[in-house]
């Protein structure tokens, strides 16, 4: 357990800090004005002496930090009570740092008797130079932050406590000339060293009279524009908009839809739109097992506690080769050795050198926590690494058009009725390749799902058209027991059904990245652009929430074209 100084909600408070247990947070209870931080994730209590008086009392070992010391040798600091001087102080500075955005870190003195609050200073300027970016770090000093500010986009980093300022023109000239009679340690990395770094991106450059909207990869969109309260407020109505504050930008998940959308916009506003297309970073594939010498397995006990819990194949496997990832990131470490320190080491090799995704990174997490909290039963393991924030995408969709486009594309019969089932079924491949000739009733016209994602059973369409091919294809294939099987009479495989997708949309010459899964969101959106209730269509899909369900209503463009803008009836 460790005590550390905090400010919560312009309030000084101790925070406390201890893996989960309910008999501290028992006795944690008996101090008055006990709190827990949604924000923090840690409870905390009065920054009092009498508060920490009594902690102490509950917990006599507990730690807290002690206050950097410039000589080697340890010297007993006097016991001082928190004067209200110090304190209001204290308290006006954190207030001040808000305002200015600039890091004010009060400490704990450790101490036997009692609790010195202290001012950290900082008086080193550090001028770091990368490729388009100028990082400044300086002390607290208002007319220093004057300067700093008179720079055009400058931006201030939360995550690293300095200055972003854009490297161009003779900005960095007039920095070096500031700062030059306070001697700043400067650090100019080379062009291979800026490949490495990954730094917050500097707002593109735009004229005064354009609107400009980067496409990163299909998944999102980043809107710069100049400051005009009236556009940011239409940008606000659109789902899942938020400010990004690192790149400077508005930030919106790609849609068609909201691209005609923004770009009605640039035009009531008589503003350019201009429109640009990123491509994703590669991500640097895992070391082979092959090219690892003594390849270290998952231990059996974790695959075994994985079947015991009934975890789907799907988990099964991918909590398997993550796991093995890591564990063989320390080839020379017994497993039970393996602390905090070096699992975020490991993840840290993830985002920085692999560039993983967000996902990836918590499915990561996920599958550490499983082995030292289910197989080993230690307690619930709190590691000390901020999580990913989920990215918000909206998913890719084809047209009715499109559809048909590929299914006229597809020769093979059984690819075709393997295409046709998941889009008028609106199945996941997993439960596509599950399927068994007794699961199709064209009786009542549907399709049972048999123990598909989070172990459930549901019923589903079968369409007339989908029947018709099927049985087609039962005649000409004869499948013995599942629907779809392979040559030997194995289930079909999901690399073949997603080969044979990317040759038909090939074909049908669509240049939208399309996947199997593609074609179960296309079958939602028809089916709410058809007038169908979404309760209905969140009980087809198989989904736990109708929040799952509702990202369709964001994708659907049908009455789009009928809506005018508010402009358009003023008598102008």
């Amino acid at each position: 357990m460790k005590a550390s100084k905090t400010t919560h909600k312009n309030e000084s408070r101790i925070r406390i800090d201890f893996a989960y247990n309910q008999a501290f947070v028992s006795k944690l209870k008996q101090i008055e004005d006990l709190r827990w931080s949604k924000t923090l994730k840690t409870w905390h209590i009065p920054y009092t002496k009498e508060a920490f008086a009594q902690l102490k009392s509950l917990f006599p070992e507990i730690e807290y930090d002690a206050a950097p010391s410039n000589t080697t040798q340890k010297t007993e600091i006097t016991p001082q009570p928190i004067r209200k001087e110090i304190e209001n102080e204290i308290k006006e500075q954190s207030l001040n740092s808000e305002q200015d955005q600039q890091p004010q870190i009060p400490i704990f003195i450790k101490n036997k008797n009692d609790i010195v609050l202290t001012k950290s200073v900082f008086n080193k300027i550090i001028i770091e130079v990368r490729s388009s970016t100028i990082l400044v770090k300086i002390p607290k000093n208002e007319t220093d932050i004057q300067f700093i500010r008179s720079f055009k986009h400058v931006q201030w980093n939360r995550s690293n406590y300095c200055w972003n300022i854009p490297k161009y023109g003779r900005n960095l000239d007039k920095i070096k000339a500031y700062f030059r009679s306070r001697n700043p340690e400067i650090i100019e990395h080379t062009e291979q060293e800026n490949q490495t770094i990954t730094t917050t991106t500097i707002q593109p450059s735009f004229k005064k009279d354009e609107l400009l909207v980067i496409n990163h990869s299909n998944k999102k969109l980043k809107v710069h524009f100049g400051f005009n309260i009236e556009i940011i407020s239409q940008l606000k109505k659109i789902p899942y908009s938020r400010w990004n504050n690192d790149d400077n930008c508005w930030e919106i998940p790609y849609s068609e839809k909201f691209v005609a959308e923004i770009n009605l916009i640039s035009d009531n506003y008589s503003l350019k739109f201009v429109y640009q297309e990123l491509q994703k970073m590669n991500v640097k594939p895992r070391i082979s097992k092959y090219d690892i010498e003594n390849y270290r397995e998952c231990p059996p006990e974790y695959i075994a506690k994985l079947k015991e819990l009934r975890y789907s194949e799907n988990t099964l496997e991918t909590y398997k080769h993550m796991f093995e990832e890591f564990i063989n990131y320390f080839p020379d470490s017994d497993l039970t050795e393996i602390d905090d320190e070096m699992i975020i080491r490991f993840l840290q090799y993830l985002v920085n050198e692999r560039n993983i995704s967000g996902s990836y990174q918590n499915q990561s997490i996920n599958s550490i926590k499983f082995y030292y909290e289910k197989v080993l039963g230690c307690a619930r393991k709190v590691y000390t690494i901020e999580r990913p924030r989920k990215e918000k995408y909206l998913p890719e969709v084809l047209s009715e058009e499109e559809v048909i486009k590929i299914f006229n594309a597809t020769d093979n019969l059984k690819h075709k009725a393997i295409m046709m089932t998941i889009y008028s079924a609106g199945l996941r491949i997993s439960e596509l390749i599950n399927l068994k000739l007794k699961d199709i009733d064209s009786q009542r016209m549907q399709i049972k799902v048999v123990q598909a994602k989070g172990k459930k059973d549901r019923y589903t369409l079968l369409g007339m058209k989908t029947l018709e091919v099927l049985r087609k294809y039962v005649t000409a294939y004869k499948p013995k027991e599942w629907l779809f099987e392979g040559a030997k009479g194995e289930q079909y495989s999901t690399s073949s059904i997603q080969a044979n997708l990317k040759i038909a949309v090939e074909k049908a010459g669509i240049k939208k990245r399309i996947t199997v899964h593609t074609l179960r969101h296309s079958f939602a959106t028809h089916l709410l652009e058809a007038g169908t209730d979404i309760r209905y269509i969140q009980s087809l899909l198989g989904h736990s929430s109708s929040k799952t369900t509702e990202i369709y209503t964001h994708i659907t463009t049908k009455g789009f074209d009928q809506i005018k803008s508010p402009l358009d009836k003023l008598n102008i």
